[in-house]
């Protein structure tokens, strides 16, 4: 088996348990300039998106989405909203541990094209940061991505599902957890906002999202941020994915309020 083939895997699992995830935080039955994102999740006091952080939605969403047509104009919309090139890069790559390999790398090849037409155009965009440190291997990373996990779903990650399938339980705390969000040239929030937004997309992923909008919260964003990208996703993308992000916010605060 070769290790494309082993990732793959890796990500279906991450993906299946992430119902598991939202079980048990819930308690519910099943270089150049600091990165514009980075710099936009300190600066979005209050219940504002940045600029660069509402570009980040539609891209997120229209990347998972397969919609290559409206995905370029987003992207040099986002470029020209000071989004760096290695910030978008980080998004859809992160978009494949949720839809998939394929939309990934067709969502990459997009802005490599329109990278590339900007650039015969004698528009020079801002590359943006690399990664501050090297990204922990072996046991370290398993370390690393375990405290991520823990920090982001607000309690420790386990039970049955885990038991039953411990391996589903390994990708998700070194790979995703691990190898992705040990990955600092995208600050969590921006993460976080891109993969409300694409879970927003596909149907069938209401229990991913409801525990994406927690993860969110436990890092930073606030309700108002988070009605926010539902009614970017609805006015700039497509109004099912808003209504879909709605729902999931209400049944999240419902479940905060009633102390689920």
């Amino acid at each position: 088996m070769n290790n494309t083939h082993l990732v793959k895997r890796g990500v279906a699992a991450a993906m299946l348990a992430t119902l598991s995830l939202a079980a048990e935080a819930d308690g519910s039955t099943p270089g150049t300039r600091p990165g514009a994102a980075s710099a936009a999740g300190h600066a979005a006091a209050g219940e504002a998106l940045t600029q660069q952080q509402q570009h980040i939605v539609p891209v997120s969403a229209l990347a998972a989405a397969g919609d290559m047509a409206r995905l370029g104009p987003a992207l040099q919309e986002a470029l020209n909203a000071g989004v760096t090139v290695n910030e978008l890069k980080e998004v859809l790559t992160q978009l494949y541990a949720y839809a998939g390999f394929p939309r990934s790398l067709n969502a990459l090849a997009e802005l490599m094209k329109v990278v590339e037409q900007r650039r015969g155009q004698g528009i020079v965009d801002d590359e943006g940061r690399l990664p501050s440190r090297p990204i922990p291997t072996g046991d370290a990373l398993l370390k690393a991505g375990t405290a991520n996990q823990t920090r982001l779903v607000g309690a420790p990650v386990g039970g049955a599902l885990f038991d039953f399938a411990p391996a589903a339980g390994t990708y998700l705390q070194t790979h995703l957890f691990g190898d992705i969000f040990e990955r600092d040239n995208l600050d969590w929030k921006s993460r976080e906002l891109a993969t409300v937004a694409m879970l927003s997309t596909m149907a069938g992923a209401q229990a991913q999202l409801q525990s994406h909008m927690n993860m969110s919260m436990n890092v930073g964003l606030t309700e108002g941020q988070l009605t926010r990208v539902a009614q970017l996703l609805g006015e700039r993308v497509d109004d099912v994915y808003g209504q879909r992000a709605r729902t999931a916010l209400a049944r999240h605060l419902e479940s905060r309020r009633s102390g689920g």
